[in-house]
């Protein structure tokens, strides 16, 4: 017997289970109405029970979904199916609808390939910070970044999942606050977060820095026998650099992950574009933002150094023990920190020896120029002479290619050798029209505009699918590639519906077809001679324009009218004799039929 298919809100099959966690199951999927595959998360039944968990992920589902980047696994859509418990009592159970992305985690590659090639592992976490940065400007903490939480297609494209979600909870494995509110997992909690304190994006920059650590070394940052063994050590204890556990990690992305480790958010990394450009001045070999940091501070890592480092200083008695091949090289450990920091000073000062004419104590700041519309040799010509590194960025834009179209910052003063973001058009470059179907007019127009996309128009359609105000469709159609600039016509719903023809159709019929249109039915039973079932009459004509929801009034036949029944029965009617047809005498022959010249008998005459 084949088993029936799972339908969640009338159009998504559940297939396979295709992952599980501590809070959901994952199953791959199929859109019927879209014709496309999905990931249906769908929240465990013993979460579903907690009424303050089911807001906090409606809630955080709504927000994941606005957000629409190419780092990050698109959802779709949310909603909540119906299971009913052993008493018969019904309970609500959540999913959300997501993009099905064909790769492997990052915890499969760690656990599989081992440590991640540092080079690699870069280009890797500039994604996933770009992710971050775009979440953060839309005021959403992510609060669990994790290997098990970013996915790598067979392109070495990263996509980071389950945002908004973490907020709610995360996975069962090693999760803990001081309020029992579960909020991540413990060896890349934040020091705040461990802690309990108020968290904001910086915390999942720490969280960032934790996971490429782990990219590198094929290890986290700190390791325990406990979640709070491992989360006391990310508040109080400095972190080794990584290049101790993997001699392939250069100096300058050691001190780029150390900064990111900085116990003290005000001293780590401020935003997610701050991080992923220190990266890519890895990649290029350029000075970078913590390497100058780390001078100006008089720090070789984010961890205070005692005053005098005349002799390596012995871990504090608090400190919480390790795996145990660490504890064989304890001793060895305790110094290697100060060396590969000395090392990493070494490599600082030489990458700031190239890149300025000389080292002095706190060079006098200089003014940023303004360069938007300019030609790029001309910018980088005037930001070098202000003293500063240009680094340029290809964009797809309307602008002449060659020309500046955007630079970070834009104004104000920077130290001397700071490095100034170009965005540099290369011309109408191709864009993909984004799916904007069920989103609100603002956030699709703001969605577009992202993109480089113009709303050319905004047409008012009815729709019975879409609630009104929110999208129905664009024109050109999503997922189409348009040149960068394009305008786009938004079709947006007007929450009207067209009332069809029911009148003659069976009641089941009828109740069908207002359906699929948006429209409740309510049956009115009349007697009528046509067929018992059938609908005869409709509140609402045909063709007429309504509010999707409304109400129509079907008159439907109930009965027949009775007819009265009439028995016959044989009766005599008394009736009066015919009258002759003429009066005859007795006594006189019969007349015969013969014409005669005599009158006839009534006097009446010949004419």
């Amino acid at each position: 017997m084949t088993e029936a298919i799972r339908l969640l809100a009338g159009r998504y099959e559940v297939g396979e289970l295709i992952g599980r966690g501590g809070m959901a199951e994952v199953h791959g999927g199929y859109d019927a109405r879209l014709g496309r595959d999905v990931a249906v998360k769908i929240l465990r039944s013993e979460l579903a029970r907690d009424s303050t968990f089911l807001l906090r992920f409606r809630r955080e589902a709504k927000a994941a979904a606005s957000l629409n980047h190419p780092s990050i696994v698109a959802v779709f859509d949310s909603g909540e199916d119906v299971m009913h418990e052993a008493g018969g009592a019904e309970m609500p159970v959540p999913f959300i609808v997501m993009e099905y992305v064909r790769g492997r985690t990052l915890r499969e590659i760690l656990h599989e390939d081992g440590p991640v090639e540092p080079m690699r592992a870069t280009r890797i976490m500039a994604q996933v910070l770009q992710a971050l940065n775009y979440s953060h400007q839309h005021g959403i903490i992510h609060r669990d970044i994790k290997p098990a939480n970013v996915m790598l297609d067979s392109a070495d494209r990263a996509k980071v999942m389950d945002f908004g979600i973490a907020r709610a909870i995360a996975d069962t494995a090693a999760t803990m606050t001081n309020t029992s509110i579960v909020v991540g997992t413990a060896q890349y909690l934040s020091p705040e977060q461990a802690q309990g304190r108020d968290i904001d994006a910086r915390s999942d920059l720490y969280s960032a820095g934790c996971l490429l650590y782990e990219l590198v070394t094929g290890r986290p940052p700190f390791v325990g026998d406990s979640p709070v063994a491992i989360a006391y050590q990310h508040v109080g204890e400095p972190p080794q650099p990584p290049s101790v556990h993997n001699s392939e990690v250069p100096a300058n992305l050691d001190v780029v992950i150390l900064h990111a480790l900085n116990k003290d958010p005000d001293r780590r990394y401020q935003s997610g574009d701050e991080f992923a450009a220190d990266l890519e001045s890895v990649l290029r070999r350029e000075p970078t933002i913590a390497a100058a940091a780390a001078v100006d501070a008089g720090e070789l890592a984010p961890a205070p150094l005692p005053e005098k480092v005349s002799a390596p200083v012995a871990p504090a008695t608090t400190s919480i023990t390790t795996r145990r091949a660490d504890h064989d090289k304890s001793q060895r450990n305790r110094a290697l920190p100060w060396v590969v920091g000395v090392l990493a000073a070494l490599a600082v000062t030489l990458g700031l020896w190239l890149g300025r004419d000389h080292l002095g104590g706190d060079p006098a700041p200089v003014a940023v120029p303004y360069v938007i519309g300019q030609p790029e040799a001309n910018a980088n010509q005037q930001i070098t002479d202000a003293g500063l590194m240009p680094v340029s960025q290809p964009v797809a834009n309307a602008a002449a290619p060659g020309t500046v179209v955007e630079q970070d910052p834009r104004e104000g003063e920077r130290p001397p050798n700071s490095t100034i973001q170009l965005r540099v058009s290369t011309g109408p470059g191709q864009v993909v029209v984004p799916n904007l179907r069920n989103f609100q007019q603002d956030t699709a127009i703001q969605k577009l505009s992202d993109l480089g996309l113009e709303v050319q128009g905004i047409d008012q359609v009815d729709s019975y699918e879409v609630a009104q105000g929110s999208v129905v469709a664009t024109e050109p159609k999503a997922e189409e590639n348009v040149a960068a600039g394009s305008a786009v016509t938004l079709k947006i719903s007007n929450g009207q519906t067209v009332v069809p023809e029911v009148v003659g159709m069976s009641e089941a019929k009828a109740q069908e077809a207002l359906s699929k249109v948006g429209l409740r039915y309510r049956r009115e039973d009349v007697t009528s001679t046509r067929s018992v079932g059938s609908v005869i009459a409709q509140s609402y004509q045909a063709k007429t324009r309504v509010p999707v929801g409304t109400e129509v009034v079907l008159d439907v036949v109930r009965s027949r009218p009775q007819t009265q029944t009439v028995t016959r029965t044989e009766t005599v009617t008394p009736t009066a004799p015919a009258p002759p047809a003429t009066p005859t005498d007795p006594d006189s022959p019969s007349p015969t039929p013969t014409s005669t010249d005599d009158p006839p008998a009534d006097g009446g005459g010949q004419q």
